[in-house]
């Protein structure tokens, strides 16, 4: 994953994950599965956003952003496997 080339518009807000599950991750890679179950079950109910991100992510490559200095185990290493493994 890399810096954005141009400005990312298709990873709205609103499919990040809650502040209360990010504060309780705090990039613990101990915890690293169970955020990306809960982070998981938290955009199942976002289709919409998300089947949206996923058909422009097959039209063209889709920068991945997030604000952790981990590169690993972020929300936008989750929120790609979600995409990949559900749509």
């Amino acid at each position: 994953m890399t810096k954005p080339t141009k400005p990312n518009n298709y990873a709205p807000k609103d499919i990040a994950p809650s502040n209360e599950l990010r504060k309780w991750y705090s990039y613990d890679p101990s915890k690293w599965l169970e955020f990306k179950k809960r982070y998981w079950k938290e955009i199942d109910s976002k289709r919409e956003a998300i089947g949206q991100l996923s058909k422009e992510s097959k039209k063209e490559k889709i920068p991945f952003v997030y604000g952790s200095k981990e590169e690993k185990l972020n929300n936008a290493v989750a929120l790609k496997e979600y995409i990949d493994s559900n749509c």
